[in-house]
C-alpha cells in the first residue's frame, strides 16, 4: 500500500490545494504540520530548492510546488480526474490555473503594503477580479470547469477563503459582492462544498496570527 505523507502549515492556501485534491481522490495520507520559522530537517531535505511547504511525500519520493503535486496526484490516482479529459478544455483549465498561480503573490504583497503601495495593491486585485468574473465564469457556470469542481476552483481557493481573512487583516474591502456577481457566486458554490467547508483553516485564527505579523512588520519598517 502507498505512503502518502503531506508537509504543510496550517495556514497556507498552497498546502491546502493539496489537501483538497487528497480528499477529493479519497486518497489517506499523514499530515506534518511545518514550523515556517524553524523548518525541519525532512522538509528541508525534500526541498532543498525553495525549502517550502506542501511537499508530497509518495512512497519516499518528495513532490515540490502546489501545481506540480495536483498534476502529480491527478495522474497517479485518475478517479474523480481535476482536469478535463477532452485536450481543448484541459488547455484552456490550465492557462486558468496559470494564471492563478500568478496572481497568488497579491497576497503577500497587500498584506505588506501600506499607503501608496497597498493602493496600488488593491487596483491589482480588482484587475484580477474583474478578470475572473469577465472571462472565466462565463456561461451561468456553478464551477469554473461546469457543474464539477476541478483544479482551477483549487488554485483560485485564494479568492475564495484568504482574501476575506486578508481584507479584516489590512482594515479594506476589495471584495465587493455586487460588482462581481458571478464571483461572488462561485465563492458560495465553493465553500459550500463539505469536504472544502470541513477543511478550512479558522478564519479568525488566521486574522489574529496575521494582524500580529503585519504589526511587527510595518513597526519594523518604520524604524
Amino acid at each position: 500500500m502507498a505512503v502518502v505523507e503531506l508537509f504543510g502549515t496550517w495556514f497556507s492556501p498552497y498546502a491546502y490545494r493539496v489537501i483538497w485534491a487528497l480528499k477529493l481522490k479519497g486518497i489517506s495520507y499523514e499530515y506534518i504540520e511545518e514550523d515556517i520559522r524553524n523548518k525541519s530537517p525532512l522538509l528541508l531535505q525534500y526541498n532543498p530548492i525553495h525549502k517550502k511547504v506542501p511537499v508530497l511525500v509518495h512512497d519516499g519520493k518528495p513532490i515540490c510546488e502546489s501545481t506540480v503535486i495536483l498534476q502529480y496526484i491527478d495522474e497517479i490516482w485518475p478517479q474523480n480526474p481535476l482536469l478535463p479529459a477532452d485536450p481543448y478544455d484541459r488547455a484552456v483549465a490550465l492557462f486558468w490555473i496559470k494564471f492563478a498561480d500568478d496572481k497568488v503573490y497579491l497576497m503577500s504583497k497587500l498584506y505588506q503594503a501600506d499607503g501608496e503601495e497597498q493602493r496600488a495593491a488593491v487596483k491589482e486585485w480588482l484587475e484580477m477580479l474583474e478578470v475572473m468574473e469577465e472571462n472565466a465564469l462565463i456561461g451561468g457556470k456553478k464551477f469554473f470547469g461546469g457543474d464539477e469542481i476541478n483544479m482551477v476552483d483549487i488554485a483560485f481557493s485564494f479568492v475564495a477563503h484568504w482574501l476575506g481573512v486578508l481584507e479584516d487583516v489590512v482594515g479594506l474591502e476589495i471584495f465587493e459582492p455586487h460588482k462581481f456577481p458571478r464571483v461572488s457566486s462561485w465563492i458560495q458554490n465553493f465553500k459550500s462544498i463539505p469536504l472544502i467547508k470541513e477543511n478550512l483553516p479558522d478564519a479568525d485564527k488566521m486574522s489574529a496570527f496575521s494582524k500580529h505579523g503585519r504589526e511587527m512588520m510595518l513597526a519594523s519598517k518604520s524604524n
